[in-house]
């Protein structure tokens, strides 16, 4: 029994001390601490059977493992091994920090590929943009050469850039456009009055057809005229104008050889001059203009201005020299759409000079003043 106690007590005390030396610590490396590592603890051996150590009471008790002291391992430096879960990184030797650089940044280590790299003393670059100096030096010679020239025969991109320029504004167009037409109410005899032109063709060449006139109800057309003219583009907003000219009233009718501009000032002045030579030597001039101020995205008032000069007395055509007459007029109107507005307004004619004495030799009044109601179209 005394023997059979002893087999039983080292069988207890190998039990208890396999699980402590089994532990491992591996799991448990933390930056600038060495934990001790142990060796595997061999397997506990079986429970001693009381019925098979009974013939083997002559042999002692077997003595208590002691667990193999571990051997210490060095502290983590670098990219060395660490064993996480059965996951082994790959190992790489520790370099040496190296020292830190004057422009790093406080409290910061610079990697080891940017060392000696002053960010302080770095370059800036060329000067470019708003950082050259002035100067005076020419501009650069565009290229006149194009990547489709290399690609394509000359005929096709010849016949290709054609059609561009045709599509961007070389193409040939028309317009009618009717600036007056209207009703004019005034003291003792009511009128109308028409003023438009029409052209056809491109940007820069055009065929100009001109016509103005007015007349009094019931007693027929007093003034009218037609003019055809070649309009030729002198620059972005001007066009320069020649042809004829044909009065068909007042009698005796006179034809006129024109030359004149018309076109856009500046302050968008639309602005209007022509010099009229007659077929019996007289010479008369026409300065005209308008300005069209929007109001709103509709609504447009339109101060107007005309004034007809000669250089001579034409008794037949009772015109007197100098400054004829002239024509001041205020017109307010309504887009109804850009193409038609209908508009109200008032217009002051006077003739002046010798003029003024031939409208009274006549029993006219040399002065009339009218409200007028009509539309300015365009299609």
């Amino acid at each position: 029994m005394t023997h059979l106690a002893s087999l039983l007590s080292a069988s207890a005390l190998i039990a208890l001390a396999s699980p402590a030396a089994a532990q491992d610590h591996s799991m448990h490396d933390l930056p600038g601490m060495a934990m001790p590592s142990a060796k595997p603890a061999a397997k506990p051996k079986p429970k001693p059977n009381p019925a098979t150590l009974a013939p083997r009471r002559s042999q002692p008790a077997a003595k208590p493992a002691s667990p193999t002291p571990a051997k210490p391992v060095p502290a983590p430096s670098g990219h060395e091994r660490h064993d996480m879960g059965g996951m082994a990184m790959p190992t790489k030797p520790a370099q040496s920090a190296p020292a830190q650089d004057n422009g790093a940044m406080p409290g910061m280590d610079m990697p080891a590929d940017h060392a000696g790299h002053n960010m302080a003393a770095m370059p800036s670059g060329d000067q470019a943009g708003t950082d050259l100096p002035a100067g005076s030096a020419p501009a650069p010679t565009p290229p006149m050469d194009h990547y489709a020239d290399r690609q394509f025969p000359k005929a096709d991109i010849a016949h290709a850039r054609d059609m561009m320029m045709r599509e961007s504004g070389g193409q040939t167009m028309a317009t009618v456009m009717f600036n007056l037409a209207e009703y004019q109410a005034r003291r003792g005899r009511d009128g109308y009055r028409w003023d438009g032109e029409a052209w056809l063709g491109g940007d820069i060449n055009r065929l100009t057809i001109k016509s103005e006139g007015e007349g009094v109800l019931r007693q027929g057309v007093e003034a009218a005229e037609v003019q055809a003219l070649y309009s030729r583009a002198i620059g972005p907003y001007f066009n320069l104008q020649a042809g004829v000219r044909h009065d068909f009233r007042p009698s005796p009718s006179r034809t006129y050889a024109v030359i004149g501009f018309e076109g856009l000032a500046p302050y968008w002045f639309e602005v209007e001059g022509a010099a009229f030579l007659s077929d019996k030597g007289d010479v008369f001039g026409r300065l005209e203009g308008y300005y069209d101020q929007r109001i709103t995205q509709r609504v447009v008032l339109q101060p107007r201005i005309e004034l007809n000069l000669s250089a001579q007395d034409v008794p037949e055509n009772r015109i007197g020299a100098g400054l004829s007459s002239a024509e001041l007029g205020l017109r307010l109107r309504y887009e109804v759409t850009r193409q038609f507005a209908p508009y109200v307004g008032i217009s002051h004619e006077a003739k002046i000079g010798q003029t003024a004495r031939y409208a009274r030799a006549n029993g006219d009044d040399p002065t009339t003043t009218s409200f007028v109601a009509g539309m300015r179209i365009w299609f």
